[in-house]
């Protein structure tokens, strides 16, 4: 996958020397010190995690922003939702900054809110709101996390999202999941619902394409949204992989597509992938199916084991690449100067139900699992 488009900077930043820009960030740390956090996800650039506090996954690193009580500046190296995830969460008054406005996230911007509003509204008309549960995944904006509140659904994360749905399935009788399809199709399947009970809305066509018998017997709507990333991982890919090597064992992101997923050894999230290949055993093969960043990350720091990407070509996230070291360190000096950039703020209502939603996320993830 191509690396997207980067915004200009101004001079001097394009033209400085690695060495000059790491001086120069570290520099601004320094000044700084804990007034000034740097957050890197999972998938950054190595030497943007090497020079950030805490690498983690969206949720951790807004969770870990909001205990940060003696910050003034919360900078962000991942993607726009994930930056409004630190403020929505934030206990003061911090300022949260986005090295890249263009950091977006393709996933994300697949489900617009005011495209999901028209679908409930269609949905409602069809079966009534009392039917529907909607349930968004962490990886979307601030709007639709506002609006899951306001309708009585929740959020989830890869990582809760087996729990998460089968609640929502027992509570009413059709869940409306959005925005990656593929997340939802995975999970619903490994809760044993079949695939004929399931059914894709497609934004662009009246009442997704469907027909009103269609979503009346729908047991779980999901948006037409994927992760491109995660799209290019095929389940061909793994058949040449168990060829040439039947002792490789796969291990997948279920963001993948369901013929991938049904493929791997396991399948589970970004801290799922981390956490099973460091307790594998010495000597042990992985093939793995995530951002290559990542998968590159988890082969240094496992290097007893033989770690490879399913896919032999590039899959880095585009979006989350535009965040680079002259962005770092322009984002850090303005700052410093007393004019920060970029800074991500959710406004009202929508950052408070948003929170909400979240709470109610986490609460629940814990009562789930007694």
């Amino acid at each position: 996958m191509a690396i997207a488009y980067q915004t200009p900077l101004p001079a001097p930043y394009p033209t400085l020397t690695e060495q000059e820009l790491r001086e120069r960030i570290q520099s601004v740390r320094s000044f700084f010190g804990k007034k000034l956090v740097v957050l890197a996800h999972h998938y950054q650039r190595p030497e943007i995690v090497e020079l950030s506090d805490v690498r983690g996954d969206s949720l951790q690193l807004a969770q870990y922003a909001a205990q940060q009580t003696e910050a003034d500046y919360i900078v962000f190296c991942g993607v726009h939702f994930m930056a409004e995830g630190a403020d929505i969460l934030k206990t003061g008054n911090q300022v949260v900054v986005l090295p890249d406005l263009g950091a977006g996230c393709d996933m994300a911007d697949m489900a617009d809110a005011d495209d999901v509003i028209e679908a409930w509204e269609q949905l409602v008309e069809v079966v009534g709101h009392e039917s529907i549960m909607p349930v968004t995944y962490v990886n979307s904006t601030a709007a639709l996390k506002a609006f899951v509140a306001k309708k009585g659904g929740v959020i989830c994360t890869s990582s809760n999202a087996g729990k998460i749905v089968d609640w929502a399935l027992k509570e009413r009788k059709i869940l409306f999941f959005y925005p990656d399809q593929h997340l939802g199709r995975n999970t619903a399947k490994k809760l044993g619902i079949p695939l004929e009970s399931m059914n894709l809305w497609n934004p662009k066509k009246p009442y997704g394409g469907l027909e009103k018998e269609n979503i009346l017997n729908t047991k779980v709507m999901l948006w037409q949204g994927c992760c491109p990333v995660h799209m290019m991982f095929s389940s061909k890919q793994i058949d040449t992989i168990r060829a040439k090597d039947p002792d490789f064992k796969i291990i997948s992101h279920p963001e993948c597509a369901m013929e991938v997923v049904d493929k791997s050894d396991c399948a589970g999230s970004t801290d799922f992938i981390v956490k099973t290949i460091a307790a594998s055993p010495a000597g042990s093969k992985w093939a793995v199916g995530t951002e290559l960043n990542l998968v590159n990350r988890i082969a240094k720091e496992n290097p007893d084991k033989t770690i490879v990407s399913i896919n032999p070509f590039m899959c880095l996230c585009g979006t989350m690449n535009r965040i680079d070291l002259p962005h770092l360190t322009w984002a850090l000096e303005q700052i410093k100067a007393g004019t920060p950039k970029n800074v991500i703020t959710v406004q009202e209502p929508d950052r408070t139900l948003a929170k909400q939603a979240l709470a109610r996320m986490l609460e629940m993830s814990v009562t789930l699992s007694k």
